[in-house]
C-alpha cells in the first residue's frame, strides 16, 4: 500500500460517517500488533514519542528529526495509517511548513498542528496559548508545506480548557477557513462544550481525552467525531511488562519462570518470519 492509499483511507474515516478509536503506537512492534488487530488509524501522540525516543516526559524536548525518523521505521513496518501529534510544528509558521514537508516523507497519514505556546515560556506556570492570528499563519504554512494532496491536515486547539469556549470556538473557525482537514479538540470537560464546537462548524472532529459520559461513539458520531482517542495504554502497559520482568530477574528468577512474554508464534508474527523466510528461498536459495 502507498503512503497516498494509506492517506486515502484515513480521509475516508473522516469522510464517514462512524466514530473509530485508533490504536496508539509508537514504533515499529506496536504499529504491527495495532495492524494485525485491525485498528483503521494509528495515532502517534507526541508524549509517546518523547517516551519512546528519549525517555522525557512531554515538555516539547524531542525534535523534529527525531519524530520523524520515528515516523520512518514505523511507515516501513507497517501499512496502518498514522496520525502524528505534530505539537506546535516545532517553531513558528516556516518551521510549521519544514515539519509538514518532513512528516509527508516520512509515510505520515496526517498529522496535527497546535496552537499552545511550546516550549514552555519562562517564568509562566501556566500552559498558553499562541495568538489567534499566530495560529491561523501555521495553518496557512502546513497548508503551504503539504506536497501530497491527500496528506491529512488537521487543526488542533486545546483553548475550551485553556482560555474559554468561546475562544475555543473562534479559532476553530478561523482554523476551517484555512482549508484544513479536520478540527482536533483537547480539553473539553463537558458535553455541552463538544456541542457548541460541532453546532459552530462543519469539519470533521477529532476528540482528545474525554470524560465517561462522552465515551458512546454513536453520540461521538452524530456530533462528527470521526477519531476519539483513548489515551496512550499500550505504552504503559509495556513500561510496566519491562519493570516487571527486569525486577524478576534482578530477584534471581529464572527467565524459564517468567509470566507474560510474547510467545514464539506472537513473535514470529510481530517480526513478518515467514515472509523473511520467503524471502530469503526466493533471493538467497535457502530453503524453507
Amino acid at each position: 500500500m502507498t503512503f497516498r492509499q494509506r492517506r486515502e483511507k484515513l480521509r475516508s474515516v473522516l469522510a464517514g460517517s462512524s466514530c473509530i478509536r485508533p490504536g496508539s503506537v509508537y514504533d515499529a512492534i506496536s504499529i504491527r500488533i495495532a495492524e494485525d488487530l485491525g485498528f483503521d488509524v494509528g495515532m502517534f501522540g507526541g508524549s509517546v514519542a518523547s517516551l519512546a525516543v528519549l525517555g522525557d516526559p512531554d515538555i516539547a524536548l524531542i525534535t523534529l528529526t527525531e519524530l520523524t525518523e520515528q515516523m520512518r521505521r514505523m511507515s516501513r513496518a507497517a501499512q496502518l495509517p498514522v496520525l502524528v501529534d505534530a505539537d506546535h510544528g516545532y517553531g513558528n509558521a516556516l518551521n510549521v511548513r519544514r515539519t509538514v514537508q518532513e512528516l509527508e516523507v516520512a509515510g505520515a497519514g496526517g498529522l496535527t498542528i497546535e496552537d499552545t505556546l511550546l516550549p514552555q515560556a519562562f517564568g509562566e506556570a501556566k500552559t498558553r496559548l499562541i495568538s489567534l492570528e499566530e495560529g491561523v499563519g501555521k495553518m496557512k504554512a502546513a497548508l503551504d508545506g503539504r506536497g501530497d494532496p491527500s496528506l491529512v491536515i488537521i487543526g488542533r486547539t486545546g483553548a475550551t480548557s485553556i482560555t474559554s469556549l468561546e475562544d475555543a470556538i473562534a479559532r476553530a473557525k478561523a482554523y476551517e477557513a484555512t482549508g484544513v482537514d479536520a478540527l482536533f479538540f483537547t480539553g473539553i470537560k463537558r458535553t455541552t462544550e463538544l456541542e457548541a464546537l460541532s453546532a459552530a462548524t462543519r469539519l470533521p472532529i477529532v476528540l482528545g481525552g474525554a470524560p465517561d459520559e462522552m465515551n458512546d461513539l454513536g453520540y461521538l458520531a452524530s456530533l462528527r467525531v470521526r477519531i476519539a482517542l483513548q489515551g496512550h495504554a499500550p505504552i504503559a502497559a509495556a513500561t510496566q511488562a519491562v519493570f516487571e520482568t527486569l525486577k524478576a530477574l534482578r530477584e534471581g528468577i529464572s527467565p524459564k519462570q517468567l509470566k507474560g512474554l510474547a510467545s514464539s508464534d506472537l513473535s514470529n508474527q510481530v517480526t513478518r518470519d515467514a515472509a523473511t523466510k520467503a524471502r530469503a528461498a526466493d533471493f538467497l536459495g535457502l530453503r524453507r
